[in-house]
């Protein structure tokens, strides 16, 4: 069978060339979990080189397990966010507020949520939670995950900064990294007026040129021996998981999971045009991708993998098939023969008393604003729709979390529709998952 006939390119308006690009572009976009997660999870006693290796291996084999099952071009990578609940709370000191649990059973628990996500998902429940969200909150769900990428992109970026009072503030625009991502930024928007193809991708390799040549960025060699996986591969402590103190631990890892997973599966899929009245096919392999790919990477010794909302920047690239995904996979392996080029679209800056990664900046702002189209298929006169839609969009930036934008959105729609007398318009799924959500905010925050 050729690529044209697996992939239903054509049938899905898109070719080879089109595809490689979205591919790259998504790498570019998260190639800095591949500099971040080694980091982070070396703070809790893991081997650096040995989580960057699993972090890979575990991202290359879901990636293109979601390409070739799914026929989706979505990339599959350690969750941020998740990543830190495990290193501040569950394996973070006692006398810092955590549970000080040793990092091999904090795996294990991630393994056993990932069973659960794996199990959900094979049996459809995960599936039937898409078909339940209202077509508003969908939108509303790819507009909000638009504007916490670009405030991600404007933080990296140094474009805005933490300020007493305000939250954030404009930041310091005569810092050379700063400029350096603005110019980066006008230059992806240019190149999208022009038409270009391949514009967030050229961008930002404009942009990492800028980068060395300035010097922001050191040049680094091209080829590195893979790190060895031997510290933490199959260290995972899964029966100590099972202690009835981590119930609460697994409970949260699997929640997580499956709310960011659906949320960055309905915000990509709205703005590659991949649902049917309101509907994501292949939803259910989808999931299970995703389930997989965390059972892996807690084996190898990484956190939970998930749908990666970077994906967005290949698909603003016009990716639409799982080859895009193939081809990120690819990326994802080389990356371990050629760290040193892997971690430059990552590279962090110093910012004042921040960090920030101007290369990848540009490319999460623009895909930020492309993401935002959503809105325009909203109608905003019916409150039962419009102020949970509006909820969930502001949400996602304002507390820095998918999962809270959702949860805002789902609980204020069912209770609106309480009060407007329309309680049975609600599907089922969705009143249950308002009330686990609600049930999260009392006992678990």
């Amino acid at each position: 069978m050729t690529l044209d006939g697996f992939f239903q390119l054509r049938a899905r308006g898109t070719d080879v060339r089109t595809e490689v690009i979205g591919g790259a572009t998504t790498f570019v976009a998260l190639s800095y979990i591949l500099v971040v997660q080694p980091a982070l999870m070396a703070t809790i006693g893991m081997d650096a080189g040995a989580v960057f290796s699993a972090t890979c291996i575990a991202s290359a084999v879901a990636t293109a397990l979601m390409g070739v099952w799914a026929n989706y071009p979505i990339a599959v990578a350690p969750a941020m966010g998740h990543n830190f609940y495990v290193v501040l709370v569950v394996a973070g000191p006692l006398a810092a507020g955590g549970l000080g649990v040793d990092w091999r059973v904090a795996l294990g628990a991630n393994f056993l949520a990932g069973a659960a996500f794996l199990l959900l998902s094979l049996v459809g429940i995960r599936e039937r939670l898409i078909d339940a969200i209202p077509d508003a909150l969908k939108h509303a769900i790819a507009a909000g995950i638009g504007l916490l990428i670009a405030l991600v992109g404007f933080e990296w970026a140094g474009l805005v900064r933490a300020a007493p009072g305000t939250l954030v503030a404009l930041g310091d625009l005569h810092r050379p990294a700063t400029l350096l991502a603005a110019a980066g930024t006008l230059v992806i928007a240019a190149l999208l007026a022009r038409g270009v193809r391949g514009a967030i991708l050229l961008g930002t390799v404009a942009t990492g040129a800028g980068a060395v040549l300035s010097g922001l960025v050191p040049a680094a060699g091209v080829v590195a021996p893979p790190p060895s996986l031997g510290p933490t591969a199959a260290r995972l402590a899964i029966a100590e998981a099972l202690r009835p103190d981590l119930v609460p631990v697994v409970f949260i890892l699997f929640f997580l999971g499956l709310f960011d997973t659906v949320g960055t599966l309905v915000g990509v899929a709205e703005q590659a045009g991949f649902l049917r009245a309101g509907r994501l096919p292949r939803a259910r392999e989808a999931m299970a991708t995703d389930a997989l790919g965390t059972m892996l990477g807690t084996a190898l010794g990484t956190t939970t993998l998930t749908a990666y909302v970077e994906s967005a920047a290949g698909v603003g690239a016009g990716a639409r098939t799982g080859l895009t995904s193939l081809v990120t996979a690819a990326l994802l392996l080389a990356s371990l023969f050629l760290a040193p080029l892997a971690r430059l679209g990552g590279a962090p800056v110093p910012m004042g008393a921040e960090t920030g990664y101007p290369i990848v900046a540009p490319a999460l702002i623009v895909v930020g604003s492309l993401m935002m189209r959503a809105v325009a298929r909203l109608d905003f006169a019916d409150p039962t729709l419009g102020i949970p839609a509006f909820l969930t969009i502001v949400t996602m930036p304002f507390a820095f979390s998918i999962t809270e934008g959702i949860a805002f959105g789902f609980v204020s729609h069912a209770l609106l529709m309480l009060v407007a007398g329309r309680a049975r318009e609600v599907h089922p799924f969705l009143w249950l998952c308002a009330g686990l959500l609600v049930a999260r905010w009392i006992f678990l925050v």
